[in-house]
């Protein structure tokens, strides 16, 4: 699946973006200091997921596990696990809505669904 292999570089790429501008032009724009760590959370699952999008997308060469309804599953989870947790993060960080805070967790099923896909191909 190279769509999985250009989306994962390509969220991996946003997510360096979104980690130095939450570091530097973003620093004094938080809702409230506390959210830096929700803003620094954000990234690290976000960059995990998309290495995990060039996981999903190597596995799905032809040499390897090939092509896999369950690898593709996993990758629109996976997908979908950051647009929740990590998107939801990075909106609260500067907003302050505490209400995207019952959306997070979606992302994190999200992502725990996307992985157990992802071992079921495997096996």
């Amino acid at each position: 699946m190279t769509v999985s292999i250009i989306l994962g570089a390509s969220l991996a790429m946003l997510a360096v973006i979104l980690g130095a501008f939450g570091a530097h032009a973003l620093k004094d724009k938080f809702a409230e200091p506390k959210y830096v760590k929700n803003w620094e959370t954000a990234v690290q699952y976000h960059m995990y997921h998309a290495l995990g999008l060039l996981i999903i997308g190597i596995l799905s060469m032809e040499s390897l596990l090939g092509a896999s309804s369950l690898l593709q599953w996993a990758s629109y989870l996976m997908f979908g696990g950051i647009v929740f947790f990590s998107g939801s993060l990075y909106v609260l960080s500067v907003t302050g809505i505490k209400k995207l805070g019952a959306i997070t967790p979606i992302g994190g099923l999200l992502f725990i669904v996307a992985w157990m896909c992802v071992i079921v191909a495997i096996i």
